[in-house]
């Protein structure tokens, strides 16, 4: 007898509100009555009152009855579904759990480059896509728990991943018997529903929650590996380094210690339902990372500065034409790490509740002066052989 997965049917529709002398945008998420929340249940995400140029607003149907499946194989508990397994982040947790004995399958996009890497460490990669729902089911048979890692790619709308497929996976994790759900967001994402990614990550925090599924949530606030191509290799080739005007501090965390805290949270029940946020030693400032790259590759920056006011603008201008309406939508998010905003917690508490040292935590000085030493290692040997192999006739 075939199970019956209810993938949610979304009603994007464009609402109109003349507010304060102009008409934003919303998108307006109505589930079928065999969505999985209640019809009390409303996930309204933006505070009563707020105009905004692009919300998210979740209304849902009935929850359909538990699926009646027989007894058969148990399901492992080490079995792990890792989405989004190879991004930044989603290849340090299979990493991680692999070398700690997880039976990791690896859900991928079909893609012209294959995902070698991940079958070369021992992982299982099985082939599907969250902008298809149709395609979510069959990965998940066997699975004992997902991590959730994904988010769209840049040429994407927001949407398609972060909001829709998101809903869909839920929906059938619910469906077929998932046991656990970990799901990764970004810190203050409460705090900002003008921003789509920002609003889009609570509401399916929200979503989560409201599912019944066992979950954790994991606010993140920065990684560290995306300094090395945002400055330390600019820096290093002598071109032009980006930057803003603006005070934001940011406590960047090594992917491999986020990893590795995520599996620790994993085995722990204590942390069954919880939200939990994971930042860095120390929050830093665009001009502190960037002096700090200088004095590490022992060169200065050509540092170009972009005034907040100017991301301001150009938003404002994208969101004019349907066309740019997705450019608009990250501009921004880099406009709220362009401003005044903190993206930091203290740690205390989330070390002690997993048992983890606060010294084995990498700080910002110590990765950077590894990938520093490292390839200017490299460097120096490259140039070393080119000398060596100099024929003059």
């Amino acid at each position: 007898m075939a199970l019956r997965i209810p993938v949610n049917h979304l009603t994007m529709k464009k609402l109109n509100s003349h507010s304060h002398g102009h008409t934003p945008l919303s998108w307006k998420c109505n589930f079928a009555s065999d969505a999985l929340l209640s019809p009390q249940s409303s996930l309204c995400c933006s505070p009563p009152g707020h105009v905004q140029p692009l919300f998210v607003t979740c209304a849902s149907g009935a929850a359909p009855a538990a699926a009646n499946l027989a007894p058969g194989t148990p399901v492992r508990p080490t079995s792990i579904l890792v989405v989004g397994a190879t991004g930044t982040l989603g290849r340090q947790v299979v990493r991680r759990a692999l070398d700690e004995g997880y039976d990791v399958r690896c859900l991928v996009r079909p893609r012209p480059i294959p995902a070698d890497f991940l079958r070369d460490w021992g992982a299982i990669v099985v082939n599907g896509d969250l902008s298809k729902p149709e395609t979510i089911p069959a990965t998940l048979v066997g699975v004992h728990t997902i991590i959730d890692c994904a988010t769209g790619r840049p040429e994407e709308p927001i949407k398609t991943v972060d909001w829709e497929g998101k809903v869909a996976l839920i929906q059938c994790a619910k469906a077929m018997g998932i046991q656990k759900f970990v799901f990764f967001s970004i810190h203050n994402c409460d705090k900002h529903p003008e921003v789509p990614l920002m609003e889009i990550k609570y509401c399916t925090e929200k979503f989560l929650q409201d599912s019944g599924i066992n979950h954790t949530i994991i606010r993140l606030c920065g990684f560290m590996q995306g300094l090395i191509g945002q400055y330390a290799v600019p820096i290093l080739e002598e071109k032009s380094v980006w930057g803003t005007d603006a005070p934001t501090r940011i406590a960047y965390m090594d992917t491999q210690d986020i990893a590795r805290l995520t599996l620790i949270a994993l085995r722990n029940e204590k942390v069954n339902g919880k939200l939990l946020t994971f930042a860095g030693p120390r929050a830093w400032t665009t001009q502190e990372v960037i002096a700090l790259c200088e004095r590490l590759g022992g060169q200065d920056a050509n540092v170009t500065t972009v005034p907040v006011s100017v991301l301001k603008l150009t938003r404002q201008l994208t969101r004019l034409f349907e066309w740019t309406n997705d450019v608009a939508d990250r501009l921004a998010f880099s406009e709220v790490l362009s401003s005044d905003t903190v993206f930091s917690v203290p740690m205390t508490e989330t070390y002690s509740l997993l048992g983890v040292d606060s010294k084995d935590i990498s700080s910002l000085e110590k990765y950077l002066q590894d990938y520093f030493t490292n390839i200017l290692k490299k460097l120096k040997n490259i140039k070393a052989q080119s000398k060596q192999s100099d024929f003059y006739i």
